[in-house]
């Protein structure tokens, strides 16, 4: 973005206020009806409390110095307005009590979409860099846009009182209002000007700021804290941090003094515009022109007005400066999945009867040229328990996120009982599809609820998930736990327990047998296991693959050997494939990479 937007783009991007207003209306439509009644009432009564005190102060002076009776509502004025100025305070309450209701369910409503669409988009999405300063941006939007809410109550309050208070300006002098104006507009340039060049300035900024963020957690997470400490990393993280803030800390004050000064002197000349008209009005009084109570009338109108355009003026520049930013939280949710579920798409079959199949599937990531995977073919048969293994690079992760439809291929097709993946829906696919990667997640919650993530709609089935953890040999960590599956897991929250790479692990496969899918993947599922508990773990490895389709990524090949069939990946394509026993014998790059790990046992 240029650092100095053109008029042009800077009322383009006033379109970005209709959608987002539609938001805060969705959150809370009868909120939004209050708040704008209230509004709109108490920004009528500025001109009628001075309408009042006009009539108060000329019935004093004639009764001063005419000797003309009070009028029979006199007492009943004066507490009309003392009762207006409590109605006024009260409003004044109401509204504030409305903007922080509805921010609250603004904020709320928002967060939620954007949590619903960042959970629709593809993975791809979240291997972009330039994707995750937007979604940092619009993360920032949901909750800072809040101010805009407030800002375009006030704008329409602003504009009510204004044209109210400026009606009776006019009607004693057109040139007079002219002239208030004429003053303002400058400083709201000025303003505006300054708004946008505050937007570019955050634009460029947000690449800085999520590093700052990173440089904060890096500093300060369980998961670092070791090499931190070891490798005497946090001085390192720290300079890196004060360079980082000490630049955006200059960039940003530079601006905020090039504002300060010329905003002062824009400003002093909306003063001076103000201080004119009312000198021209104690004129009129002096002169006879105008009474006593119309000068105060007046004067108040005059005072009233000024302020209100100047704020109406400065309220639109911040609108203004809104919209830009509001172009943030827009973008992110024009952002669309690629990857979705065709019109009338088939549902996965219960009974997987043919398995998949790879057709001369190519894939290269996005943005690359290199191509991971190069005219693959295989095919998963029911009930098949496949292994793939080779050099970290080759691919071996990537068949998987293919055959879960997390990518699609670049060329070829992946076939489902013999019709193309992208015929199925995705939820119904998904489904009948278990999958452990290596790095799963640790979700800080119950052990109940980790084990649930499984098959979620299960997480009240305590039944179930006692039998997954069972099966998967997690039930006996979890039972020495002080509260057992009620246990909260992790070092997040308060009362939290963290457990062993291998427990977190165990509660990993526990979520595969909860889920009972049809074909499951399983990435590294014993990397964090010493050899005793691998064992164990493959005990049972038979039972949950029992009539199941299985795709297994190992390096370690006593894992690989109980697959009945292995895949050696190598250059993106498939250099070797058969059983281990006939891998061995065969002599070739399998067999190379077995005797390399076999001679660390010897």
């Amino acid at each position: 973005m240029a650092d100095k937007p053109s008029w042009k783009e800077r009322i383009k991007a006033l379109k970005n206020i209709p959608p987002v207003l539609n938001f805060v209306w969705e959150s809370a439509p009868q909120l939004v009806v209050s708040n704008l009644a209230i509004r709109i009432v108490a920004a009528l009564l500025p001109l009628s409390m001075l309408a009042i005190t006009k009539v108060i102060i000329d019935s004093i002076n004639a009764f001063r110095i005419s000797h003309t009776a009070l009028p029979p509502i006199f007492w009943w004025l004066v507490l009309l307005e003392f009762a207006l100025a409590g109605f006024s305070a009260l409003l004044a309450r109401l509204v504030d009590y409305c903007d922080t209701a509805l921010a609250d369910r603004f904020t709320r409503h928002i967060s939620i979409r954007l949590m619903q669409h960042a959970s629709q988009l593809d993975l791809s999405s979240y291997e972009d860099p330039v994707f995750y300063d937007k979604l940092e941006r619009a993360r920032a939007q949901a909750t800072d846009r809040v101010q805009m809410i407030q800002v375009a109550g006030r704008l329409i309050q602003e504009v009510i009182t204004t044209i109210s208070l400026a009606g009776a300006i006019f009607l004693f002098s057109p040139w007079v209002l002219l002239g208030l104006i004429a003053c303002v507009i400058p400083a709201f340039l000025g303003e505006t000007h300054f708004a946008f060049l505050n937007y570019s300035l955050s634009f460029r900024q947000t690449p800085a700021r999520r590093e700052l963020e990173y440089l904060r957690v890096l500093s300060g997470t369980k998961e670092s804290a070791k090499e931190v400490k070891l490798f005497g990393l946090g001085p390192f993280f720290v300079n890196r941090y004060s360079v980082l803030a000490d630049e955006l800390y200059r960039q940003t004050m530079g601006l905020s003094k090039r504002r300060l000064f010329l905003g002062s002197l824009l400003a002093l000349l909306g003063m001076a515009g103000y201080y004119g008209s009312y000198a021209f009005v104690v004129y009129q009084a002096v002169i006879g022109a105008i009474t006593v109570g119309s000068m105060i009338y007046l004067a108040g109108a005059i005072a009233g007005a000024s302020s209100n355009i100047q704020a109406v003026f400065t309220t639109f520049s911040g609108i203004a400066n809104q919209a830009l930013f509001l172009g943030d939280l827009l973008e992110f949710f024009s952002v669309q999945p690629k990857i979705i579920s065709k019109l009338m798409a088939y549902p996965a079959p219960k009974v997987i009867q043919k398995g998949f199949e790879f057709k001369d599937v190519s894939f290269q990531y996005p943005g690359s040229s290199r191509l991971i995977l190069r005219n693959v073919n295989f095919r998963l048969a029911p009930s098949e328990r496949i292994a793939i293994v080779g050099e970290n690079g080759q691919g071996k992760t990537t068949i998987v996120k293919l055959l879960t439809r997390l990518y699609e291929p670049t060329g070829g097709q992946i076939l489902l009982d013999g019709r193309d993946l992208r015929e199925y829906d995705l939820e119904s696919l998904w489904k009948e599809i278990g999958v452990i990667f290596q790095d799963f997640m640790r979700y800080e919650m119950t052990a109940s609820a980790n084990i649930a993530v499984g098959r979620i709609e299960e997480r009240n089935n305590l039944f179930q998930i006692r039998a997954a953890a069972n099966k998967s040999l997690a039930e006996q960590s979890i039972r020495r736990l002080p509260k057992g599956f009620d246990q909260m897991l992790g070092c997040r929250f308060e009362d939290g327990i963290d457990l062993s790479g291998g427990e977190w692990q165990r509660i990993a496969l526990a979520r595969a047998y909860l889920r009972d899918a049809q074909l499951l993947i399983l990435d590294e599922p014993t990397a964090a296991l010493d050899a005793h508990s691998e064992h164990e773990v493959f005990q049972r490895f038979a039972e949950l693959t029992k009539g199941k389709m299985s795709l297994l990524i190992s390096h370690r090949f006593s894992t690989v050997r109980m697959a009945d069939r292995v895949l050696v990946l190598a250059n993106g394509e498939i250099a070797e494939q058969g059983h281990h026993d006939q891998l061995v014998k065969v002599r070739g790059r399998y067999a190379e990479m077995f005797e390399l790990q076999a001679a660390n046992y010897r």
